[in-house]
C-alpha cells in the first residue's frame, strides 16, 4: 500500500470514528482542519501538500457523504480560516459568501480538494458546526458550536500529524433543579 493509500485509509477511518462518537446524523457539519505539511513531518504551512490533502479529502469525505453529513473545509490563517462548504448546507444568502479560492498554499491542500471535490462549493466566513476534525494542529474551535466536548478517538494521527477531535451539545441551562434530556448529552 502506497503511503497515499494509507493516508485516505487513515482518514475514512477517522471520519467513521468521529461519526459513531459524535452520533453525527444527515444534515449536520463536520468541520476539518488539515495541515497536509504536519502529515508529511514538516512544520505547519511549510510544505504543503496537494497530493496528502487530496488523500485526506477523499477519505473523509467518502464517509461523510454517504452518511448525507456536510464537510466543512478550514482553510490555512492565510485566507483568515474561512471555510469551504457546500452552497446548501448553510442556507446563507449571497451577501454572505466571500469571494475566494483556496490554493495549496494560500487556503491549504486539503480546502483546495474540497474546493474542487464538493457539488456546489462556497467560501463562508464562519459557521457553526457539529463536530470537527483537527488534522495538524489548525485550530478548528472558531467554527464548532458552542459547547465543544473532546473526543478521544483510536485514531490519534494520521501520517505525522496528531489528530485531535470535538462533538458539540446543547448549553445546560437552569442550575442545580434543573432536568435535563439524557440523548442530547
Amino acid at each position: 500500500m502506497s503511503a497515499l493509500d494509507e493516508i485516505k485509509l487513515e482518514s475514512q477511518n477517522l471520519a467513521s470514528e468521529l461519526c459513531e462518537a459524535a452520533h453525527l446524523t444527515k444534515g449536520q457539519i463536520v468541520i476539518v482542519g488539515c495541515s497536509s505539511s504536519e502529515i508529511g513531518g514538516h512544520r505547519v504551512g511549510s510544505f504543503s501538500s496537494p497530493e496528502i490533502g487530496q488523500a485526506v479529502f477523499d477519505g473523509i469525505y467518502a464517509v461523510l457523504k454517504e452518511k448525507g453529513i456536510y464537510l466543512a473545509a478550514q482553510c490555512c490563517e492565510h485566507l483568515n480560516r474561512a471555510v469551504i462548504i457546500e452552497r446548501e448546507a448553510v442556507k446563507i444568502k449571497d451577501d454572505d459568501i466571500v469571494n475566494v479560492v483556496p490554493q495549496p498554499k494560500a487556503g491549504g491542500s486539503f480546502a483546495t480538494a474540497a474546493y474542487h471535490g464538493l457539488i456546489d462549493p462556497v467560501a463562508v466566513e464562519e459557521i457553526r458546526a457539529d463536530a470537527g476534525l483537527d488534522i495538524g494542529g489548525t485550530l478548528i474551535g472558531m467554527h464548532l458550536k458552542k459547547v465543544a466536548v473532546p473526543l478521544r478517538l483510536a485514531t490519534a494521527h494520521i501520517g505525522k500529524a496528531s489528530v485531535n477531535a470535538a462533538r458539540t451539545r446543547p448549553k445546560f441551562i437552569g442550575g442545580v433543579r434543573a432536568a435535563y434530556d439524557e440523548r442530547l448529552l
